[in-house]
This record gives structure tokens, sequence and C-alpha cells, in this order.
């Protein structure tokens, strides 16, 4: 085997495949990278596998002779991102036990493994649908800060997925908060500061159709696996999404990349029930305004409890946020918002008003409330369609 591509190319799709190789493998092949080279299509492909998650990556390289080899994906991917700048040429002599890397600086030499690496699982009889990238990434951008840590809680450490002929609604929830995003419905308009090009309606409205021929389906996909998609779209992007499932498993499929994860098996909650339907109280503030507040704010913060009182006051048209930590001191900051219905003092984990307001891009954002110790909502205006839940921290006198 021998080929020839450029550092930061291979370097970038090993740091990819990399985040599918588990620390602490059940089987030594599992440490390594599956990299195989092709002579007819003139690329590479790069492949990790942990046995819940895998992925499949691919480039354009100069492919003298191809074949398939496994190398240590720690060590390599050390030597490569230290590489300098240019051609690297990796090649195996007939008979050989190592893999030489030769750059303009000098010559590593890898021993690679002899065990045979084990095939990324298919999809034979499930569903199908193309989705667009645009939707996946926002409806992962609103969504996948929400989902729980706790492993004992297994199917809350995913985001709920459902796929219908209006669109995509993405669902995720630790028990304390709630983050629901709808993308390509039908009813929701393009919101008047981000007007869509031509080209992304297009792809939007094939991609819509797209799903509308196929199967409609719900599942729940761990969120590694999601933070893994959302980063290679990043860096990869596409128009469109091949997805294909069946009871298990989840692959996504585009250009030279591909991400296969198992689903999470279990009843995801009946999360829309938890949103009220109505509201006595509502504010509507600059984003940047209550952002900025709160982040200074969480500065006093009790680092165990991290808790915000939010005072609206109805005749001043203001909200003001306080923190009062006897250990640490305390903080006020007032900031004008347009506020409708009775005043109200109420509690909240700031770290949760925070991570749900740097997840929308909107210069306003809206909340409601009925009282103290109910669910608020909180929603951008005039951007994504996003219904963001959080219980309040009832107040100690």
């Amino acid at each position: 085997m021998k080929l020839i591509c450029a550092q930061n190319e291979l370097n970038t799709h090993l740091s990819l495949v990399n985040r599918a190789v588990p620390s602490r493998p059940s089987h030594p092949v599992l440490a390594n990278v599956l990299l195989t080279a092709n002579a007819d299509t003139q690329s590479v492909s790069l492949t990790g596998f942990d046995l819940s998650l895998g992925v499949q990556t691919g480039f354009s390289a100069q492919v003298e002779e191809g074949g398939t080899i496994t190398l240590p994906a720690k060590l390599l991917s050390d030597i490569v991102s230290r590489l300098p700048d240019g051609e690297i040429t990796l090649e195996i002599g007939d008979g050989e036990s190592l893999a030489t890397l030769t750059c303009a600086s000098g010559r590593y030499q890898v021993r690679f493994g002899n065990e045979e690496f084990p095939e990324l699982p298919t999809v034979q009889d499930g569903g199908m649908a193309h989705l667009p990238a645009e939707a996946l990434i926002e409806g992962l951008r609103g969504s996948l800060f929400a989902t729980s840590t706790d492993e004992t809680k297994q199917v809350l450490t995913g985001v709920h997925l459902t796929v219908t002929a209006d669109g995509l609604e993405f669902a995720a929830t630790d028990g304390h908060r709630l983050s629901v995003v709808q993308t390509l419905n039908s009813d929701t308009e393009t919101p008047p500061e981000k007007p869509s090009k031509a080209s992304k309606s297009k792809a939007d409205s094939k991609a819509a159709s797209a799903i509308e021929e196929k199967q409609e389906f719900d599942v729940t996909v761990p969120g590694k696996a999601l933070r893994e998609l959302e980063r290679m779209l990043q860096l990869q992007p596409s128009e469109a999404i091949a997805v294909q499932f069946d009871q298990g498993q989840l692959i996504f499929e585009w250009a030279n990349q591909r991400l296969i994860s198992r689903l999470l098996e279990g009843q995801y909650p009946n999360y829309r029930q938890l949103i009220p339907r109505q509201f006595s109280r509502q504010m509507t503030a600059e984003r940047r305004l209550l952002t900025g507040a709160l982040e200074r704010i969480a500065v006093m913060a009790d680092q165990k409890n991290s808790i915000v009182k939010m005072n609206l006051d109805s005749v001043k048209q203001e909200v003001v946020l306080s923190v009062d930590a006897p250990d640490v001191g305390s903080a006020r900051e007032a900031i004008a918002a347009q506020i409708s219905g009775d005043d109200l003092e109420i509690a909240f984990n700031v770290k949760y008003l925070l991570e749900g307001l740097k997840s929308v891009t909107t210069s306003e954002v809206q909340m409601q409330f009925n009282t103290s110790t109910s669910p608020s909502i909180l929603t951008p205006l005039g951007g994504l369609k996003m219904t963001y839940l959080v219980m309040p921290v009832q107040i100690r006198s």
C-alpha cells in the first residue's frame, strides 16, 4: 500500500474518527483506526468504532497502491498532528509489519495490527429518510444541551427525534428542564432577520418532500453520537443527510461521511403534556442584555446552588436579577423588559437559563410564567421554533 495526502486532511479526519475510538477498548483492535486506500477512486477512508458508535470519513488522496490496514489511533493521531504542513506519504512494503510515514522533515515507522477490524453495522430492512443538514444542525443546537448526564436515566441521555411529513422535532430533558425544537414545519415562517437563500430553500423543499415520501419514525439517539454528528456536519457540510434506521440503530450518511449509532431503549417521557397551555405573565427582553446580566450575576452565585432570583416589575417595566450568597456576597442588576401581568418573584438555576439563552441567536427572547413554583417557558422571537421549559427553584425565606 502507498498513498500521498495532505497533512491537514489526514489530521482533520483522524480527529473525527478518533472520537469513536474507546479509551478502554473491550478488544485490542478497537483501539485502532481502520485505514483503507482505494486506487480506483483515489480516496482514503478512516473508521473508528467502539461497538456502539461508529464514525467513517473519507477524503481524496493520491493512491499509488491500494490496501487496508489498522493502526493505533492515538499514536497515529499524535504523530500526524505534530507533522508540518505539506504532503505525507504512507506506505507498507510486502511482508512488512511497519507502516512508514514520510514528510518533509523526517520519517516515522508505526507497527500495525493483524487482527481483523469489526465491520460497521448495516440496516437491511429498516426505514429511510433524507433530512436537510441545516435543520439537523439547528435542532441539535437547540436540544443537545438539555440532555441528562445521569447514566442511570439512560433514555434521558439522548435526544428524542421525531420525523413526520410536516418536519422534524427534537426533544431533550434531564428532568429539570425540557427543550423542544421543531424545524421544517409548513407553518413556520422564514425569520425576517435571516432570509433564506434560494439554494437553501430549494434544498429544504427537496428534503421536505423526501421526508413525505418515506416512513415516519421516532427514535431516541444517544447524545454522544449526536454531538459527533453536529461536529462532522460543521466540518463537512452537506445539503441533505440520508438516514437509515431499524429497531436497534441509526445510520447518518452524506458525501464520504458516515455515522452509526445504537439507539437508546426504553419509553421516552410524554414531554408534550408537560408544557403549559396558558400563562398569566409574560416578559420580553433583549437576549444579549439578559445573557450578559446573568453571566455577571452568576459570578456571585453559590457554586453548589447557582440560584438567581428574578423579579418582574410591571410598573417600571424592568426585570431585576439578584443573587444573595451569604458566604460570598450579593449582586443585583436591572434590565429593561416588556412585562405584562402581575409582578412576580421567581428563582432559577442560573446555568439552566444561560444554556437556553446561548442556544438561540435571535435578538429578543420571551419568557412566560404562571406562579413562582410552576414551569416557565423561554422562546426565541422571530427565529427557531423552540420551546424551552425550565422548572423554578423554591425560594427559601
